[in-house]
């Protein structure tokens, strides 16, 4: 495809200085030659301070020879809960990043945006903000959603949702952002061609500006259900957003026990973060609707704390997510507790123990749990395997506790899986300051 129908905006923005360079030469041909001076500043003005509407553009098919090449982008969210320390955290590595999220803006009832991260307020981002435009970093602030009746009620009114549009509109061109991150979650299958329309108005109001969609991650029905539903519909119609967004990262992240198919061909403990045998299928999922030139791979730095406790055939294990966590609080325990923790099949870490209010309860120590496991078992799965022996031995079930997290190195697993699949790039979320600071070595 040739570069102007891949970027239509661009074709708009040429097809509009060609009219006015035209309508200047008349002018010029007609008048004195000290009209001419006027025609520049004219020109700027028309261009660069207003917002520039779009227009759809009928793409015709051509053949070319050969795909237009693309850069791999890195890019994050600083969210706002932790501005301070994110903005510091990234400040040195700002030449590593294409675009920058601030996380951000939210949603009221009345669709009028809230400034969550105070981007617009004097303070800890004016700094940041001046070096990422140095840096040629692009701003991209995120507008999060995840109220699901006032979504359907302001998108399914045509009034409502203008007025929700323009306020984004106004926000990003009053604050000279590069354009805007849309993650709206929470969706009805009944609001999707609200969500479309609403998108597509969003596109063709943000002019020149970049319009990027952040969306959940679509697990592959067969992946997903042991009988696939025969009404099952999706709240994301992917044409669609292929059409009306710039760049779509894909949130794939928080796993869990989504994919049944890795779940039973993952014997042992298994609740991953973001397993890139996960992450391929819903990229290649999700290809064969939304071009991959647009598709980028989100990426956590975080992790999660269980209650696991074993079947009481000790075949399986069942899940009590209790709480997220920064790697470092996950390292310094293990330390504490003598414990190295290991690479997981998901290819992230993790270690098991037994912490002191549950052993207080009369339930097995971590000492009495590790005395039962097998011989060789690693300090890190010492807690799960000695559970899980008591388990099969008596069909007693003794709680412990797994904490499974994404590193540094779990993340250049991610990064080199979007080279291979050829994607547009990764988003990590988040940068906080409490990530695996090897990150930086691996965003290159």
């Amino acid at each position: 495809m040739s570069t102007m129908q891949s970027h239509p905006r661009l074709f708009l923005f040429i097809t509009q200085a060609t009219l006015v360079l035209v309508c200047a030469s008349i002018i010029f041909a007609m008048a004195p030659r000290s009209a001419t001076a006027t025609t520049t500043p004219i020109v700027k003005k028309t261009v660069v301070t207003k917002p520039v509407v779009r227009k759809p553009v009928v793409k015709k098919p051509v053949v070319v020879t050969a795909a237009p090449k693309t850069s791999f982008e890195f890019s994050g969210w600083i969210p706002y809960w932790r501005t301070a320390t994110g903005t510091r955290d990234v400040l040195p590595h700002l030449s590593q990043l294409t675009r920058v999220n601030p996380f951000g803006y939210t949603v009221k009832k009345d669709g009028s945006l809230n400034d969550a991260s105070k981007l617009e307020q004097p303070g800890v981002w004016d700094e940041f903000l001046v070096q990422a435009r140095a840096n040629k970093v692009k701003i991209v602030p995120s507008v999060m959603w995840s109220d699901t009746d006032a979504i359907t009620t302001i998108l399914s009114d045509p009034i409502a949702r203008s007025r929700h549009v323009d306020g984004i509109v106004a926000m990003v061109y009053k604050n000279n952002f590069d354009g805007v991150d849309i993650d709206y979650e929470g969706k009805r299958a009944s609001d999707r061609d609200n969500y479309s329309a609403f998108l597509k108005e969003l596109y063709t109001k943000m002019g020149v500006k970049l319009v990027t969609c952040t969306i959940e991650a679509r697990t592959p029905p067969e992946s997903l259900y042991k009988v696939i539903p025969a009404d099952l519909e999706y709240a994301n119609d992917y044409k669609e957003i292929n059409k009306f967004c710039d760049r779509v990262v894909l949130m794939t992240y928080d796993q869990q026990s989504a994919d049944i198919k890795l779940n039973r061909l993952s014997p042992g403990l298994y609740s991953p973060v973001s397993d890139p045998l996960w992450v391929e299928k819903v990229v290649n999922f999700t290809a064969k609707d939304i071009k991959k030139s647009k598709i980028i791979i989100g990426v956590p730095t975080y992790g999660y704390i269980y209650q696991v406790t074993p079947w009481d055939d000790g075949t399986g294990y069942h899940y009590d997510l209790l709480e997220a966590f920064n790697p470092r609080y996950a390292t310094e325990l293990a330390t504490s507790l003598n414990i190295t923790p290991e690479r997981n099949r998901a290819g992230e870490l993790s270690f098991t123990y037994v912490p002191e209010d549950l052993s207080k309860n009369g339930l097995p120590t971590q000492e009495q749990l590790s005395a039962q496991a097998p011989g060789g078992t690693s300090s890190a799965l010492m807690a799960a395997l000695g559970a899980t022996q008591i388990a099969k031995t008596t069909a007693v079930t003794n709680p412990f506790y797994m904490l499974w997290w994404s590193d540094s190195k779990a993340i250049a697993d991610k990064v080199a899986l979007a080279r291979k699949l050829g994607v547009r790039g990764v988003a990590v979320f988040k940068f906080d300051g409490g990530e695996d600071q090897g990150v930086w070595n691996v965003l290159r």
